[in-house]
């Protein structure tokens, strides 16, 4: 058995709500926003114009910026509109908005078909860049760009934990596509080249465990039961319990010669490596126990939130929180109007006896968070100084940047502080910090550069 990480808690998953629901393809809605920062780095600039009539699948958001994942029409129609639409992590982000001309025709030349054992690895990896693919377990790292580690790497392992409570698209995703997850794994380990490769998924997902042990049979791809514990499916815990590495603070996976993707990712991958096709849907659970009718539904990219509701019966009681992803890391909403993006693990959706936290408290130094921070951080500590703003104590003294932001601290808290939440405002403002500081140093150089210039 392996063993455990530090810290980690054991919330009330919730997942009995949806785990037995087959998945099921939604119908495509009328009217499709598509955000133009679905991942993280820079937001795509729309490559379309307002009148434009655009296939699924094709190209309609790119960037010059290294860090970025181009974004793709999820259904063919006309582009009506391009503006600022709300956004679950953005509050607000440029969008193309297409109406549905219910053809549903995909652009010249997909899908492909391709045998990737002949591919080279620059060819694959153009693939994935080309597709848009980036992490899907919420990350939305670009996928191309954690594929092309500037380290070595010998570990690949994949993430099929799915530890945030109400979630269980991953779930049914290995329990009926099985075989694409073990084909994308094998793309991966082509092009890593890395001697062990590892499926880590939780033991209170039995059947999951048997499905994927099965596709995997007769390749060299481990599947290795876990101990349930969150935050189980965070890639640093998930190194430190297969591996028994422990990436560095401040470090990356690469830096222990790992690389980490979701099942969900790799599945993409599949799709976009053998047949060309690039990431316009996914699989995303809608529950909580405000639906009428969770489910697990393979949804197109731009879907509205509401419109994904009422597929599934709409509320049967009043929901006093909607939140974009799961209840320990996701993110709450003040609009049903937000899009399903790249990223969109879960619609959560949950009634006021289920959210009810408490009033906030003075912290009482019990240590709680300390022991159950799986990151070894002080975070009682940060929420203070951050309450504070003493924003360079959080970051100096206190490994501020460290802390993955699991919310095991805010739910063992007795004084119900939100800790987290202190911890994510710290957190942007030394970000916006560093951003201006790199603004004024480029400002700065490029100056010198004319000053020189001018002398000459």
């Amino acid at each position: 058995m392996f063993k455990s990480f530090l810290g980690g808690i054991h919330p009330q998953d919730g997942k009995k709500l949806a785990m037995d629901k087959p998945i099921e393809t939604m119908p495509v809605p009328r009217e499709l926003v598509v955000p133009m920062g679905q991942h993280i780095g820079a937001p795509c600039n729309p490559t379309v114009k307002v009148g434009d009539m655009v296939k699924r699948g094709q190209l309609i958001g790119t960037s010059p910026a290294f860090m970025h994942a181009d974004i793709h029409s999820p259904v063919s129609g006309k582009v009506v509109k391009i503006e600022p639409r709300p956004h679950s992590g953005m509050g607000s982000c440029m969008a193309v908005v297409i109406e549905n001309d219910g053809l549903d025709e995909w652009a010249d030349g997909l899908p492909l078909t391709r045998n990737w054992q002949a591919m080279e690895n620059e060819e694959i990896l153009t693939a994935i860049q080309s597709a848009g693919i980036v992490g899907m377990g919420g990350a939305t790292f670009p996928a191309h760009v954690k594929l092309k580690p500037s380290k070595p790497v010998d570990i690949l392992i994949l993430n099929g934990a799915e530890c945030e409570p109400y979630l269980t698209a991953d779930y049914r995703l290995m329990l009926e596509e099985g075989a694409k997850i073990i084909t994308g794994t094998q793309i991966l380990q082509k092009l890593l080249g890395v001697k062990r490769t590892v499926i880590g998924i939780e033991d209170n997902k039995p059947e999951a465990i048997k499905a994927m042990t099965q596709a995997a049979q007769g390749t060299n791809i481990e599947v290795a039961a876990l101990k349930t514990k969150y935050p189980q499916g965070a890639e640093k815990m998930l190194i430190k319990v297969i591996s028994g590495r422990e990436v560095p603070m401040g470090g990356l996976p690469m830096d222990v010669g790992a690389v980490v993707q979701n099942v969900g990712t790799v599945a993409a991958i599949a799709d976009a490596v053998e047949h060309g096709l690039p990431l316009t849907e996914r699989i995303t659970t809608v529950t909580g126990d405000a639906i009428a009718e969770p489910k697990n539904l393979r949804i197109r990219i731009g879907t509205p939130y509401q419109a994904a509701i009422d597929y599934c019966g709409g509320f049967k009681e009043p929901a006093d929180k909607l939140i974009a992803g799961g209840p320990m890391m996701g993110m709450a909403q003040t609009t049903a109007q937000v899009p399903v993006m790249k990223g969109s693990s879960g619609i959560l959706a949950l009634t006021r006896k289920m959210t009810e936290h408490g009033v906030e408290q003075n912290c009482i130094r019990c240590g709680r968070c300390v022991k159950a921070c799986p990151m070894g951080l002080v975070p009682s500590m940060l929420s203070i100084l951050s309450e504070r703003q003493d924003f360079a104590a959080c970051r100096d003294d206190y490994g501020l940047m460290n802390c993955v932001e699991c919310g095991c601290c805010t739910f063992v808290c007795p004084a119900k502080r939100n800790i987290v939440q202190y911890i994510k405002n710290a957190k942007g403002f030394v970000r916006a910090e560093m951003a201006r500081a790199k603004a004024a140093a480029a400002k700065k150089a490029q100056e010198n550069e004319e000053q020189k210039g001018a002398a000459k």
